[in-house]
């Protein structure tokens, strides 16, 4: 938080008082010494009186201060960075420099307060907006916030309202649950003392900025620019722009040159036809960028001539039947066209059932797949996943997240309604308050109703034909014992993040095809005895369902077919524990595991040292185990981590309340080939240590040459992360090794007997965050002026512990200055 300026003024008036009084201080032994007759008379009766006179305005000046000095704020939260950057596919605007150009231009004129950029689907609004945040980031300016919100279609105000938020401190729980009012009140209050720039994209009608809290271009004195994307003309009119800008499709030399740029070499000279022959097709894609870059994927791999005349054909045909569709829908899908079969369009036409610009995790998309009886196997989701990331019908998020397009979610869904037997009804984040009539149900075989507000579901809808049901993130509270009653053909049923719902219906043994079932982060007290009929599940997730304490004996070893398991965090809440019959990790919850003969996917909870040794022992389960979480093993004080290194796909460790463990060791003995081969976590991407007070160090992580994520709470005696004495016992067989190499983000918090992270520095090349609290005694990071290697990321920590930090020479402390964010007081918010 930054102090307002009305109480840095106040402070730095108690300073300069504070110094005057000290000055008067200094002298008051000598006028002291002047007293005489009982101290009611001076030897220097002038010079006390003006002295006198001036400690009585002191003292006035001091009474006034502190009456000035009660204030209802006394500080401003503010944003880490001005700007963010967000990630952009095509660094190069190809062909639009002048129009960035003339919007950057316009940014800097008084006159124009909100700029409107307008033109069809896929043009490039986005990527031009894009472009404009990013160089806020690289640029010097005067402005304290550079505010990002996707709107969408579907233009919530709730969404907006908390996008604003977040980026200008507001945002938290408690203030998530204001009414929009109040929240209206408590943005217009930061940002009418701010200067700022609002970047909206994707406007599909005109919103009441007001409603939301935003002041007005021209309502106050303070600086402000708004500049808004939209299809429609018309949407900038009634936002009242000051200047309307149109992104123009490209010109066709500009055309050629993109659909080049994304077209490999070796195929456009791979025979003297084709140059002019790509040349048509380049002119079929009407000059939109994203119909030029899909369908110059789309080809990558066509390398006759006949294939690109049958391409040729195959557009100017598609614009025809598809006359009366938006007119980049056909070009696109052309490309939806040319998968490779028939079973990845239908997975591309499933990320449709997501909100529109919704992150969808790559796990629950392969899950989703996997339930459908579309792949058998993790390996050949992540296959078709790049095949459609490469195809530019999906664009990848962060590693492990994809994201739609909305012009190619507007064609899928369009594919979908063409096609009878994929009927989709899609009705997601559009804030439903019921959910639709059941007439609307029927003969419909994909539904989804992701992120509404409806809590009941007191209808039995008939749907004979309904594949999938898509109920996530709703605060349903009850569903009618009879609801289920009349889908045998359902699939997929995903009722995951209901925090409201307490008890599964009845009616569950009617799903008798039921392959996926999601109950992951609702609040279920125990599953019912009915699901042991679901015999055909493939995927069951029962992860952080914290007050799960009831699981019927038997239950899970019936899933025969099951090939992935997901139980992490189960049963963890206040008292489930103590009544919870069956988690725990007990010898007999292993034994039901072990009859899962086709598990290849697995994500557990272990709280007991015997079944823990157990589960070790299990080379089945051992060889499936994807997420493991080891807390309260009581008694256990030593553990060799070397146990972990037969779990090849051990993706995520998390050891929790390991009160009485204190030493992670691993045996050096057998040289480096044999570690390497033995030891070695080759597959470990995330480890969190939390409340393993006893821990001294974690040296065993230089085993982990892939991590990108670590986190450390709460162990009071660890005093290194990768001690030197240990790795002294074996130099020679680690020198090579580079420790942390790949982290990515990397916390470490009340740790207060810390001390060294590692003896050298080390190269962070991936590096995006650090954050340090609570660790007094850490005076010293792993890092010299080449630990970044190039690229800025951010440490955040208290201003105290920074200012005291040792460094390897003055060129680092220089190098690092920038990356500092300082943070007196845990974000509360």
């Amino acid at each position: 938080m930054k102090r307002t300026d009305q109480v840095q003024g106040w402070l730095t008036r108690v300073q300069d008082l504070e110094a005057e009084v000290g000055e008067l201080q200094k002298v008051k032994s000598e006028h002291i010494e002047n007293l005489c007759l009982g101290d009611y008379c001076s030897k220097s009766c002038k010079s006390s009186y003006e002295f006198g006179k001036e400690v009585g305005k002191k003292l006035q000046d001091v009474r006034t201060l502190t009456g000035e000095g009660d204030f209802r704020e006394v500080a401003d939260r503010v944003p880490e960075d001005p700007a963010d950057e967000v990630p952009i596919d095509q660094p190069k605007i190809v062909g639009q420099q002048s129009l960035f150009d003339q919007v950057w231009r316009s940014l800097q004129e008084k006159e124009v307060g909100i700029i409107g950029l307008y033109g069809t689907g896929g043009v490039g609004k986005t990527t031009l907006l894009k472009q404009i945040n990013n160089i806020f980031c690289q640029e010097r300016h005067e402005f304290d916030y550079v505010i990002w919100v996707v709107v969408s279609k579907e233009a919530h105000y709730e969404k907006i309202q908390e996008e604003i938020g977040k980026k200008i401190g507001l945002f938290s729980e408690p203030w998530k649950n204001k009414t929009r009012e109040d929240k209206r009140k408590d943005i217009y209050k930061v940002l009418s003392k701010k200067k700022f720039v609002l970047l909206l994209d994707d406007k599909w009608k005109r919103i009441d900025l007001s409603e939301i809290g935003v002041p007005l271009p021209g309502s106050l004195k303070n600086e402000l620019k708004i500049v808004l994307t939209t299809r429609y003309l018309e949407v900038c009119g009634k936002m009242k722009a000051d200047k309307f800008i149109k992104v123009e499709r490209l010109r066709a030399e500009e055309a050629w040159d993109l659909f080049k740029e994304n077209l490999p070499k070796d195929i456009i000279y791979c025979h003297p036809d084709i140059p002019e022959l790509a040349k048509t097709v380049a002119s079929e894609c009407g000059g939109i960028p994203l119909v030029l870059v899909t369908i110059a994927r789309a080809m990558a791999c066509k390398n006759t001539p006949e294939e690109w005349h049958d391409a040729i054909q195959v557009l100017q045909r598609s614009i025809f039947e598809f006359s009366g569709m938006d007119e980049e829908y056909p070009r696109l899908k052309f490309s939806y066209d040319n998968l490779p079969n028939e079973k990845i369009g239908s997975c591309f036409l499933y990320c449709s059932l997501y909100p529109e610009d919704f992150k969808i995790p790559k796990d629950d998309l392969i899950e989703f797949w996997m339930g459908e009886g579309f792949l058998d196997e993790y390996n050949r989701g992540h296959s078709i996943i790049g095949d459609l990331v490469r195809a530019c019908l999906l664009e990848e998020e962060e590693n492990t997240f994809v994201k739609m397009h909305d012009v190619i979610r507007d064609m899928a869904l369009s594919i979908a309604c063409e096609i009878e037997k994929e009927s989709f009804l899609v009705q997601a984040n559009v804030k439903l308050i019921e959910a639709p009539e059941i007439e609307k149900w029927e003969g419909v075989r994909r539904i989804s109703l992701m992120k509404n507000d409806f809590k009941n579901l007191a209808e039995t809808p008939t749907c004979p034909h309904l594949l999938n049901l898509l109920l996530r993130s709703n605060p349903i509270k009850m569903i009618e014992s009879d609801f289920f009653q009349f889908m045998p053909s359902l699939k997929v049923l995903d009722l995951s993040w209901n925090n409201r719902l307490t008890k599964l219906p009845t009616g569950f043994s009617n799903l008798v095809s039921l392959q996926y079932l999601n109950l992951s982060r609702t609040k279920i007290q125990e599953l019912p005895k009915e699901l042991k009929e679901l015999v055909n599940l493939v995927c069951l997730n029962l992860c952080f369902t914290r007050f799960l304490h009831t699981i019927p004996r038997q239950m899970i070893s019936q899933f025969s077919k099951l090939r992935v398991l997901r139980m992490e965090k189960c049963g963890t809440a206040n008292g489930a524990e103590e009544h919870s019959i069956f988690l725990g990790g007990s010898e007999l919850w292993i034994e039901e595991l072990l009859h899962l003969k086709q598990l290849s996917r697995l994500s557990i909870s272990l709280k007991s040292s015997h079944g823990f040794q157990k589960f070790c022992h299990s080379h089945k389960l051992n060889g499936c185990t994807k997420s493991l979480v080891l807390n309260y093993l009581d008694g256990v004080e030593s553990f060799n981590v070397s146990s972990l290194a037969a779990m090849k796909h051990l993706d995520t460790l998390e050891l929790y309340e390991l009160r009485n463990l204190e030493d992670l060791k691993i045996d050096f003995s057998g040289g480096i080939q044999n570690i390497r081969q033995t030891h070695g976590l080759h597959s470990l991407r995330e480890v969190n240590i939390w409340s393993c007070s006893k821990v001294r160090d974690l040296t065993w992580l230089i085993f982990a040459p892939c991590l990108q994520h670590l986190t450390i709470r709460s162990c009071h005696d660890m005093e290194e992360i990768i001690s030197h004495g240990k790795l002294g016992e074996a130099r020679d067989i680690i020198q090579n090794l580079n420790p942390l190499a790949k982290l990515q983000y990397f916390e470490l918090r009340y740790l207060p007997n810390l001390k060294s992270i590692y003896r050298d520095a080390l190269p962070f090349p991936h590096m995006e965050k650090i954050i340090i609290r609570g660790c007094p005694n850490l005076n010293e990071l792993p890092l010299d002026s080449d630990s970044s290697k190039g690229h800025k990321f951010d440490i955040n920590g208290e201003e105290h512990w920074w200012k005291e930090l040792h460094w390897k020479d003055q060129a680092t402390q220089n190098f690092f200055l920038p990356f500092f964010k300082s943070r007196d007081v845990d974000q509360l918010f």
